[in-house]
């Protein structure tokens, strides 16, 4: 993973003396990070563009995290400490974004690895291509076996063969082509601003509708494909994504945010179909995905109200992109969770 070392965009230096903006601001929430986060800063601050902040937000962590915060910004000034009280990723990115004073911005988690070049290589995209943002490609690290393994994060056939591009030149689904996280793409800081995208303050699923607003009201977007420049954390049992049975409502609470936002926008009639196949995708996968108590929560209220809420309920077989997942959905709405289950 080594890789020369370059200023980027200028002298980090000459760019702060004149009042310049970093390239680069890199969020980072950090709740009992101790584990991890000492990897994570080594990455970040190795990078190869020089001239960024990295702001990382303690989320009222209990245990060595603020401390090895503190080791890292005494050796490093481009590093900045906030804290908060115990509000979850979605509110520490918040309060990081409000501090960020970069031209882009970087939204990255406590416990990924990432290539020496990745802000550099994404950085330079962006700015060569007028992009709104880049979304790069990215692969999976397992905790326990220590392997990479290749992940599929980018549907690389929907894109056209040109940048920047819009959503409405992808060939596929837009919110399928593209994963609803935020650590896999470099956001232009005014694109943003100007937009007031800011991200939900739940326990999980707090980023999906500030990466799916950008990607139906972005207009000029980029994608960095053939090298794998970030590399997602994955069978970390202390992660929050384990434990999901405490959060099982959290993709509800995105995706009705996601339709208000498109709503206001007015562009809810172009993306109406996409987004109803969408939220299917995500009702099965949540379903599958989910057990005991949480499962069978989820499952009464989407026969009570989401499935209506989505959008999923009165719609003929040729609304839908997936005959198999249409007839799931069938399943869901003559059973009930006895009969669904198995039981």
């Amino acid at each position: 993973m080594a890789a020369a070392e370059s200023a980027g965009p200028g002298e980090e230096g000459d760019r702060r003396m004149n009042g310049q903006k970093p390239a680069v601001s890199v969020i980072i929430p950090a709740y009992n990070a101790e584990e991890f986060i000492r990897p994570c800063l080594d990455g970040v601050l190795a990078q190869t563009i020089r001239d960024i902040e990295v702001i990382c937000v303690d989320d009222g962590s209990t245990d060595a995290t603020p401390a090895i915060l503190k080791e890292y910004a005494a050796r490093d000034s481009r590093m900045k400490i906030l804290t908060q009280e115990n509000g979850g990723a979605g509110k520490a990115r918040n309060t990081g974004l409000a501090a960020a004073k970069g031209e882009t911005l970087s939204f990255l988690d406590a416990d990924d690895l990432f290539e020496p070049d990745m802000l550099e290589t994404a950085w330079k995209r962006l700015k060569e291509t007028g992009a709104q943002f880049t979304v790069f490609d990215s692969d999976m690290y397992m905790n326990d076996t220590r392997e990479y393994r290749s992940a599929r994060h980018i549907k690389t056939e929907a894109l056209p063969p040109y940048a920047p591009f819009h959503r409405r030149s992808l060939t596929d689904n837009p919110f399928r082509v593209f994963i609803g996280w935020a650590w896999d793409k470099l956001y232009d800081a005014d694109f943003v601003r100007e937009n007031g995208l800011t991200f939900q303050e739940q326990r999980t699923t707090n980023d999906m509708a500030f990466v799916f607003s950008a990607l139906a009201i972005g207009e000029r977007i980029s994608v960095l494909t053939g090298k794998k420049l970030a590399h997602h954390r994955k069978n970390v049992h202390s992660s929050l994504s384990n434990t999901r049975e405490a959060s099982w409502h959290c993709f509800h609470d995105a995706l009705m945010r996601v339709k208000a936002f498109l709503q206001e926008r007015g562009i809810w009639y172009e993306l109406e179909q996409d987004y109803v196949n969408y939220c299917l995708h995500a009702v099965l996968w949540n379903l599958g995905s989910l057990q005991g108590d949480a499962k069978e929560k989820l499952y009464r209220k989407l026969k009570t109200d989401w499935l209506a809420e989505f959008g999923l309920t009165g719609r003929d077989r040729n609304y839908f992109d997936s005959r198999e997942d249409y007839e799931k959905l069938r399943n869901i709405i003559s059973c009930d969770f006895v009969e669904y289950s198995g039981g």
